[in-house]
């Protein structure tokens, strides 16, 4: 696994993604982390300081593997240069189809009263 800076990371992704349009997946989990050891945690929480946590984005395509850390100032500049590149990337997605809600409700009503035996 590589610990890469931002903009980095964020090219390498739009490339996993773009290799991965025709086939292949692509993953990505976000976890909470402060990247210390329990041993460091514990120490830090006995002197009474308080623990910076991170953000820790992971990024994989099954063969390959990427990963940074997001701190609080970085955040927004962060999220917003990753909902683009989703955005970008989400063309591969089949649309739902809608049905017409009136047409689906006369549809079910007459569905429901043919399928109700007849009391008698």
């Amino acid at each position: 696994m590589v610990l890469l800076q931002l903009d980095p990371f964020l090219n390498e992704l739009t490339s996993m993604f773009e290799r991965s349009t025709e086939k292949g997946t692509v993953w990505v989990t976000l976890k909470r982390s402060s990247l210390k050891s329990k041993v460091q945690k514990n120490k830090l929480v006995t002197a009474g300081e308080a623990i910076e946590y991170r953000c820790l984005i992971r990024a994989t395509n099954g063969k390959k593997t990427i990963s940074t850390t997001v701190g609080p100032k970085d955040h927004q500049r962060f999220q917003a240069s990753y909902a683009t590149i989703l955005k970008a990337h989400m063309t591969a997605l089949k649309k739902r189809e809608r049905k017409d809600k009136k047409k689906s409700a006369e549809i079910d009503k007459r569905e429901g009263s043919s399928k109700r035996p007849k009391k008698t």
